[in-house]
């Protein structure tokens, strides 16, 4: 296994976490009744499971 391979699974992670995170944000800045048209659960934040102890509204 090469560094660069390394290099490039670590990359391709953030990459798709931070989408992720950014979908996330643009979802929970709809308004709760569009969210609970389009079926978006409430987001339960377990903080020994989370990277993140906390959402930002």
């Amino acid at each position: 296994m090469s560094i660069l391979s390394s290099v490039g699974r670590i990359a391709t992670r953030y990459s798709a976490a931070r989408a992720r995170y950014r979908s996330e944000r643009a979802i929970l800045s709809l308004p709760i009744e569009l969210r609970k048209d389009i079926g978006w659960p409430e987001i339960v934040i377990d903080p020994q499971n989370s990277p993140r102890i906390g959402l930002a509204p």
